[in-house]
């Protein structure tokens, strides 16, 4: 019986079918006294076609799988590849594109090259390259290779490169300083068991290792994190807000094969502060009167002057010096505070308090400054563009006229008249 050429597409087919099937290994089968009959009736050997079979796939290397990695540009990845036992001692590299000669970027004979270094694991039977300064040109197809005898080893890599940057959705938070403030994160129920974290700023691929806490580490100074598995959401609390903590934060879920997944959160922290900030002179040895309003629903609450640069950092000067004593008058909800005898040390910022969990409202900010010879009180208010001048009791002066001049002027009355 007369045999025919076989065809190109059954070779591919039967080929591809055998490298999936049989990963590494080159297959030669002889089987004898079978045909092969197509269905125009022609006869074809199968003994012939196995052995025209043999000799491809031994002049074809093989690749089987294909490894998935996601990098940020301007970063560095690293791409893992594991292999067989009984390869150790072998070369590895790493190869693009079609895998000529001119395609190897890098071989563990000679580990840093350029933007490439590659570290082989020879008891975990992994090596990886690590590709840094990340470009739009270096997404597309790789090769792990490992040399032997024949045909080298093949496994196929896709690397896809993202912005650094994240994200399109942004929760807007808005808080006061001295306040804590609960930041709440969602994640999908497949991650309940995975590392969460929060970062400050908007770059994912290094929130991690910046991360100000997270779920191992639960509590990390004025920072908390809680994690409800059952919800799907974590809330990291920060407490002691100061204006310094506006900006961009990232919340994190850890992924062992792939990217993080984060959301973003925006917050503002807002000055506490004041319906009226006062600055005010005083002079040294004289008295002064402090006038502090507060909103009418403290008309009830302990009233208090505080001194000291932050509200959440002073010292209550009526409960702490007999010098300063405060009246209330709940009628025009206000209270003043006189001070007696003014010291050099009395200078400072006060603050005048109706509420001891300084809640936000209406609060009245005092700059006082004491000097040696003051002969007025400015006061300046935040919310009014008015300036007030006020005479104390301490301004009040007797003009002293020596009797000489007294004599001297009773003459001249005398010849006037």
């Amino acid at each position: 019986m007369e045999e025919s050429a076989i065809p190109s597409v059954l070779i591919v087919q039967l080929c591809t079918s055998l490298l999936i099937a049989l990963q590494d290994h080159s297959v030669c089968i002889i089987l004898s006294n079978l045909t092969f009959q197509s269905a125009k009736a022609k006869m074809w050997s199968l003994q012939n076609l196995l052995f025209i079979l043999c000799i491809v796939l031994r002049c074809v290397t093989s690749a089987v799988g294909v490894i998935h990695v996601t990098g940020y540009v301007g970063r560095e990845v690293n791409v893992s590849c594991s292999y067989n036992e009984g390869y150790e001692s072998y070369e590895k590299y790493l190869c693009k594109n079609d895998c000529g000669s001119d395609d190897v970027l890098i071989t563990t004979s000679n580990s840093v090259k350029n933007k490439y270094r590659v570290h082989d694991d020879k008891t975990a039977r992994i090596f990886t390259t690590t590709i840094t300064d990340l470009q739009s040109t270096d997404a597309g197809k790789y090769w792990c290779g490992v040399t032997r005898t024949g045909n080298d080893i093949y496994t196929k890599v896709e690397l896809k490169l993202v912005r650094d940057s994240c994200c399109d959705t942004v929760t807007k938070v808005q808080s006061y300083e001295g306040y804590s403030e609960s930041v709440s994160c969602r994640y999908e129920s497949q991650y309940q068991n995975s590392l969460k974290y929060i970062c400050r700023g908007n770059q994912p691929s290094t929130c991690l290792q910046d991360a100000l806490i997270t779920s191992d580490t639960k509590l990390n100074g004025r920072f908390r994190l809680d994690d409800d598995k059952v919800l799907g959401t974590f809330t990291v609390n920060i407490n002691s807000l100061t204006q310094n903590d506006s900006g961009s934060y990232l919340c994190g879920v850890q992924r062992n094969s792939e990217l993080d997944v984060f959301s973003a959160i925006e917050l503002e922290v807002e000055e506490w502060c004041c319906v009226k900030s006062t600055k005010i002179n005083g002079t040294a040895g004289h008295p002064l009167t402090l006038q502090c309003p507060y909103p009418p629903q403290h008309w009830d609450n302990r009233k208090f002057l505080c001194k000291g640069d932050h509200r959440n950092n002073c010292s209550d000067m009526v409960a702490s010096q007999s010098r300063f004593t405060l009246q209330d008058d709940a009628a025009s909800s206000s209270f003043i505070v006189r001070i007696t005898k003014l010291e050099a040390a009395d200078g400072g910022t006060y603050w005048c308090g109706s509420d001891s969990q300084w809640r936000f409202g209406n609060y009245t900010k005092i700059e006082l400054s004491v000097c040696l010879h003051c002969t007025s009180n400015v006061s300046l208010g935040t919310t009014a563009e008015t300036q007030r001048t006020q005479i104390p009791d301490s301004a009040l002066c007797v003009v002293h006229v020596a009797p000489s001049v007294l004599l001297l002027m009773s003459v001249l009355v005398i010849c006037c008249l």
